[in-house]
């Protein structure tokens, strides 16, 4: 091979290197904004999130992953606190190759939707851009190994003024000073 050879190939390397880290250290900068987020609450958790289709650190059901009909699970939410104007939900995979990967981001859920229906979004709920690419859910569908997927609830005290298809990082920055309380779900992908 010719040094040119050898040189052009030595940087299409690099540069492949260089655009994976990059992909790494946004995806490590966004769940970096939503820990802090949630160390950050004004009140002890009370608040719970929930499903009838599964329990904690159970295995999801494949009607809401890629084997099935990849549709969002329904969910409850319970204990919402005094002052709470409108609800996050983020969902995402901290088991993900390249880092946590992001399969639904939803803001303005409102206070009186406490019970979502299976693969709806509540009326006023404005949905985000995941790392699919695209807005709306996208429901779990690694290419191997058991995997977690934590949605993430955010009581909020205010409704936020985001457009359809921001991301995470955005919608974090958003919520900022506004968490009342937070809640958590596991659902597991074997």
């Amino acid at each position: 091979m010719s040094r040119k050879v050898v040189i052009g190939l030595m940087i299409m390397v690099l540069l492949v290197a260089a655009a994976g880290a990059a992909l790494w250290w946004r995806r490590a900068a966004t769940t970096r904004e939503l820990a802090s987020l949630s160390e950050n609450t004004s009140t002890p958790a009370l608040m719970r999130i929930t499903s009838p289709a599964f329990e904690q650190n159970d295995r999801l059901p494949a009607e809401y992953t890629c084997d099935g009909r990849n549709i969002s699970p329904p969910l409850k939410f319970e204990k919402l606190p005094e002052g709470t104007k409108s609800l996050a939900l983020v969902c995402e995979d901290p088991d993900a190759v390249g880092g946590t990967f992001i399969h639904w981001v939803v803001w303005n859920i409102p206070v009186s939707a406490t019970d979502i229906a299976a693969g709806v979004v509540p009326a006023g709920a404005v949905e985000g851009r995941t790392d699919f690419g695209r807005v709306g859910y996208g429901g779990p569908c690694p290419p191997s190994g058991s995997h977690r997927y934590f949605f993430q609830a955010f009581a909020l005290d205010a409704v936020l003024d985001l457009p359809a298809g921001t991301d995470v990082a955005g919608l974090a920055r958003a919520m900022n000073g506004h968490i009342l309380d937070k809640a958590g779900l596991v659902g597991m992908y074997r």
